[in-house]
Order: structure tokens, then C-alpha cells, then sequence
């Protein structure tokens, strides 16, 4: 019976050992799978602003814009690749990119949608001054108007969070989403920000009322109206 006794003994050591190595080892492979998901922390954007191919930077000398057709694509992007908005969420999560309270309540409201056809979005980058603005700020409404009176259309709102996942190696700056304010629970209108503020990257809120002033320097992610899509369309159809 001791002989026995000591057997069983032995074996329940080895095994809660070999229970103990697994889940030692289940750990690790949660904890690499969860650096190798993240691409928004400080440390990753460093990573990755010297391994990644850089995307083109806007000029940062302004030049006044007279026709969306003449403004080049700055980056594409891919849209409609999750289910619901929340699937979104968790892979922002997921990828350690910082969200802003605002920006959370967006995403959760119902006027936030996401498309349930993956699209193609081609997106440019359009100052307040290259739209000839020449005071400190301009009310947000005015850039909004200056910039489809010259081919521009506003963005989905889920540009914004599609951006934030599909530019890992962007520079110090923000980009505000030229896109319809969505309602906040207490019935602000609220924009979205994609930005590299230093400590990582982020997607945040901001004031979308119409009068909201924003700075001169201030770029916004439009996408071609489509209007002046056909035109190009057209423009260099053989």
C-alpha cells in the first residue's frame, strides 16, 4: 500500500508540474501573442516608423488647393473589414491604440456605423490654409463648405478608427476626419481625431459643432466628393 501510496504521490507531483509548465508556457504565448498584436504603443511606433515603409507626408508648405482633382491620393485604406462597430473596438484594443473618452462614446453610439461591403477609400490630406484661409482659425463649418465647393466629400466615420489601424508609422501630428458629427449622449456633436501625440497613437474626439474654431494649420482627412470622382473618372477614361 506505501509503495502504492508513494506512486500516486509521485505521479499527482508530476502532474500538477506538467500542469504548471503548461500553463507557464500558455502565458508566454498569451504575452507574445499580445506584443506581437499591439502597433500603437510608443515603443511600436518607434519600431515601426524604422522598419515600416513610410507613407508619403503632406507638404507642410501650404499651397492653395483649386480643384480636388489636382490634390493627389495620400493614402488608401480598406473599409467595411468587421462585423459591427464593436468588433472595431476590441481590434483597436487589441493593437494598444489609446482611445479617448469621446471617441468611445462615438463608436458606441447608433448613428456610428460601419459598411458590410469592404471598400476601397481613397483619402486626402487638406489643410485650412491650402483651402485659402488666412486667419488664426476658422469655424469648422467654413472649412467643411470651402472644401466640397472644391470636390471634397466628407468621410464615413469609420475612416477614422480604419485609419488609426492602418497607419502604424505615423508621424508626430494629427489628422481631423472631415466627416458628419455624430451626437454625443448629451447631444454634442463630436469629430474624430487620429493623432501620434508622442506616447503612442490614439483616436480622439473633439468639439464637431459648426462653429467649433479650429487652427489655420490644422489638416483634414477628406475623401473625393463624387462628383469629382466621375470627372476624374471620365478625365482619363481613353
Amino acid at each position: 500500500m506505501d509503495r502504492i501510496a508513494g506512486r500516486e504521490s509521485g505521479y499527482q507531483a508530476i502532474t500538477r508540474g506538467a500542469i504548471l509548465v503548461v500553463a507557464i508556457l500558455c502565458a508566454a504565448c498569451v504575452v507574445v501573442a499580445s506584443e506581437a498584436s499591439a502597433q500603437c504603443t510608443a515603443r511600436d511606433v518607434l519600431q515601426n516608423r524604422l522598419t515600416l515603409r513610410p507613407h508619403s507626408s503632406p507638404n507642410n508648405s501650404p499651397v492653395l488647393i483649386k480643384s480636388a482633382s489636382a490634390v493627389p491620393v495620400w493614402k488608401t485604406i480598406t473599409i467595411g473589414t468587421f462585423a459591427n462597430s464593436f468588433a472595431l473596438l476590441n481590434a483597436l484594443n487589441a493593437a494598444g491604440c489609446g482611445i479617448g473618452d469621446l471617441a468611445y462614446e462615438v463608436l458606441a453610439r447608433p448613428a456610428f456605423k460601419v459598411s458590410n461591403v469592404r471598400t476601397n477609400v481613397e483619402l486626402f490630406v487638406v489643410s485650412a490654409a491650402e483651402l485659402d484661409f488666412l486667419t488664426d482659425t476658422v469655424p469648422l463649418a467654413d472649412i467643411y463648405a470651402r472644401a466640397q465647393r472644391l470636390g471634397f466629400g466628407l468621410a464615413a466615420a469609420e475612416v477614422a478608427p480604419q485609419l488609426r489601424l492602418q497607419y502604424f508609422d505615423q508621424p508626430m501630428g494629427a489628422f481631423l476626419i472631415g466627416m458628419e458629427p455624430i451626437k454625443t449622449w448629451d447631444g454634442a456633436p463630436a469629430i474624430l481625431s487620429v493623432a501620434n501625440g508622442g506616447a503612442g497613437l490614439v483616436l480622439v474626439g473633439r468639439d464637431g459643432s459648426a462653429a467649433a474654431e479650429v487652427p489655420v494649420q490644422s489638416r483634414f482627412i477628406f475623401v473625393r466628393s463624387k462628383e469629382a470622382a466621375l470627372v476624374e473618372t471620365l478625365h482619363v477614361s481613353p
